[in-house]
């Protein structure tokens, strides 16, 4: 019989599997659970994208594509880029179409981090960035970062975690899972800490649409941060695309033309039909984001205010659709109270560990929900804390 442990990859096997995952696998065949798990929006796509997919099946327009993403596709990523957040590229050598942000992500990692190569990654995070680091063969070094910041990366942290081995710094905002977002002049302060650096940026900016208050800034847009930058972002929140599964990452040609090469050999190219699907939304899909931005921030309010209301303390979230109230002091582990909560009360969250050690006394709530389906929620949740 063969021994899979000395067939198998040391290096996959020594990666612990998706802590969010692994609670959603709890949750199993239960009836009436009242889930604020899914990282996903609740709203279909928006009608005018899908009829835009559907003409293209109609049509018979299912054969690949270029390697890198239709041009027409590339063209529209730039148009949009500049008109929304000032950052301009070249659709013809700058921009990759990738099968969602994860792809980017891997693709970015691969391309530039060598074994043995240090990654900075702020936490708490999505689960995503230290495994594709540690299959790369680098390092992730974790930055934990506090409610006391407004869990933001600091100028000081990032400073103390540089030495001659780092490659990369992960830029994860708006942030899941704790909403928090970096405005202009706390990029500013990153930006000078790297300035002078061979340091790149793994900018994900797949919630930049979804800020409350106040426009998403983008570090590509600030001075000298465009040429050490690869930005990465998706159709997935800002448009309901979830299933569609595209993405893209833009940066200078010198990184782009390396990214491709692995794009090229693993992927071949994005599906044809939610590369015609996108090119709708970009050009009419403004309003629909509007609308969509207009109800998180409308949940965001009703949850933060209800979680206060029964005496959780809840960090304010200014960007993505999740919430990380602090439920330390109810005297369990985070696992400890998502279990019982899901057990006594049939109410699912995700335990704030499963995004970095330092989530722990933790929980990430997503309101990709209706109000009435949050609601319930948290009656339950109340009803859970009091006893």
């Amino acid at each position: 019989m063969l021994d899979y442990s000395k067939i198998l990859s040391g290096t996959v096997q020594g990666i612990k599997p998706s802590g969010i995952r692994k609670f959603f696998d709890l949750l199993g065949d239960r009836k009436d659970v009242i889930s604020l798990t899914v990282g996903e929006p609740d709203f279909p796509t928006p009608y005018h994208i899908r009829e835009a997919g559907i003409e293209n099946l109609e049509r018979g327009k299912t054969h690949y594509t270029s390697n890198n993403g239709m041009m027409e596709l590339r063209t529209e990523i730039c148009n949009y880029l500049n008109r929304r957040f000032h950052i301009s590229y070249n659709p013809k050598n700058e921009v990759i179409v990738t099968v969602g942000g994860s792809e980017a992500i891997d693709l970015a990692v691969r391309a530039v981090v060598e074994p043995g190569d240090e990654v900075i990654i702020p936490q708490p995070a999505f689960v995503c960035y230290g495994p594709i680091v540690e299959l790369a063969h680098g390092v992730p070094v974790y930055i934990e970062t506090k409610a006391e910041d407004k869990f933001k990366l600091t100028p000081e942290a990032l400073r103390a975690a540089i030495t001659p081995k780092t490659k990369m710094l992960v830029l994860p905002f708006p942030n899941n899972p704790t909403g928090a977002v970096m405005d202009r002049e706390d990029l500013e302060g990153i930006a000078e800490v790297l300035r002078g650096t061979n340091i790149v940026i793994l900018s994900d900016e797949i919630y930049a649409e979804l800020t409350y208050g106040f426009r998403h800034t983008s570090i590509a847009s600030l001075d000298g941060m465009w040429e050490r930058t690869i930005t990465v972002s998706g159709f997935s929140k800002a448009y309901a695309m979830t299933g569609w599964r595209l993405g893209y990452l833009c940066a200078p040609a010198e990184l782009t033309v390396q990214m491709h090469k692995i794009h090229q050999y693993a992927i071949m190219c994005a599906p044809t039909t939610s590369q015609v699907a996108a090119i709708e939304a970009l050009r009419h899909g403004d309003e629909d984001i509007a609308m969509m931005a207009a109800e998180y921030n409308r949940r965001r309010k009703y949850i933060i205010s209800g979680l206060r209301r029964m005496g959780i303390d809840c960090f304010e979230a200014e960007g993505a659709f999740y919430v990380f109230p602090y439920i330390g002091a109810y005297g369990m582990t985070s696992d400890e109270f998502c279990q019982r909560l899901l057990d006594e009360r049939n109410v699912a969250i995700v335990p704030g560990n499963a995004f970095g050690a330092c989530g722990e006394g933790y929980a990430r709530i997503s309101y990709a929900y209706s109000v009435e389906h949050i609601a319930s929620a948290l009656e339950q949740m109340e009803r859970f804390i009091k006893g």
